[in-house]
């Protein structure tokens, strides 16, 4: 396929293909199946986060679902996205204001998921925390809007829950890190 490409012509060719593929300022980068580890977490995290927010307005997307970036001409696959927007749960094909993103670290996409993708999702409107889970140095790092162009980092200390302020969530590091052994 010929480069760049429209976003148009990227989600017509990737419902005809067997594997996942995210789309950036009209290129496609196939996904690549993700480890034990990853998936692990991803399901930890999504069992925990289901839980909680059962009974809200909130609901949890993991994996296969994709989200639209319009002002950075995207479409990724995050691991993990809530949305509490009504309009996202009856889409289809993909969601678009998110409150919250989780990404769970790979060493093929930890410079891009921390750089270009974390730049592009700072300017989703909507998005109020975004999270990177690094399951090789068992740490995490919470990012927290504060201001429309301020986003505040914390370090996620061993033991400590990770909350989530914007969903009134607490997630306990040992269910964070569970079954990975």
């Amino acid at each position: 396929m010929d480069l760049p490409i429209s976003a148009e012509d990227y989600l017509a060719w990737e419902q005809e293909q067997p594997t996942k593929s995210e789309y950036f300022r009209g290129e496609i980068f196939a996904m690549v199946g993700a480890s034990r580890k990853h998936v692990t977490i991803t399901m930890n995290l999504v069992a925990d986060l289901m839980s909680a927010l059962e009974g809200s307005p909130c609901r949890v997307y993991a994996a296969d679902m994709k989200l639209r970036l319009l002002e950075d001409d995207a479409y990724f696959y995050p691991d993990i996205l809530v949305t509490c927007d009504a309009s996202d749960h009856r889409a289809e094909q993909f969601m678009s204001t998110p409150t919250v993103v989780i990404e769970v670290l790979s060493p093929s996409t930890a410079s891009f998921d921390r750089g270009d993708k974390f730049a592009a999702y700072r300017r989703i409107p909507s998005l109020r925390e975004f999270v990177l889970v690094d399951p090789e140095a068992r740490s995490v790092e919470r990012y927290t809007r504060i201001d429309n162009d301020i986003w505040q980092l914390r370090d996620i200390a061993p033991e400590t829950p990770l909350t989530l302020d914007s969903l009134d969530v607490a997630i306990p590091w040992d269910r964070l890190f569970q079954n990975l052994d």
